[in-house]
């Protein structure tokens, strides 16, 4: 599975508003509810709240990964947003993140989200993947640098 199969310009955002990581929590979910990705937007809400209450997302090196298993979702779902300002996600290295994956998951599966996880922070150990990003002015750039992650 490539992630940015996963990911269309319905589900990338290339400038987030939110300045807290409950509102950009909001606006990537909310891109998959326009989309079509999401069947119940107030559980899926709750259900990444209650997961990111439990333990931060924020990685390191600009990356969060706010992500939730739940009966939202029939399928993997994934939206990606770009914040160049970057936001507090109370990450592992006190930087602020840039680089905002949201993954959601049915709650009977999890060999597809675990594998998710993996592939986005694994690619992330590579800085120039977040320099590219930071420079990427359209959506397609944006799908072309992910379509490298393996």
């Amino acid at each position: 599975m490539k992630l940015v199969e996963l990911l269309d310009d319905s589900t990338v955002e290339l400038d987030l508003k939110g300045r807290s990581k409950y509102e950009v929590i909001a606006e990537l979910l909310d891109l998959l509810v326009a989309a079509g990705k999401v069947k119940d937007r107030d559980r899926a809400l709750q259900d990444l709240i209650e997961r990111e209450g439990y333990l931060s997302t924020g990685l390191e090196r600009g990356l969060a990964v706010p992500h939730a298993k739940t009966p939202a979702v029939e399928e993997l779902v994934l939206a990606f947003g770009l914040s160049r300002e970057g936001v507090d996600f109370e990450s592992n290295d006190g930087k602020p993140a840039h680089f905002i994956f949201l993954l959601l998951s049915p709650v009977n599966t999890s060999g597809p989200h675990i594998k998710a996880l993996a592939q986005i922070t694994r690619n992330f150990s590579d800085p120039k993947i977040g320099s590219r990003l930071l420079e990427a002015r359209s959506k397609q750039e944006v799908l072309d640098i992910l379509s490298t992650f393996q």
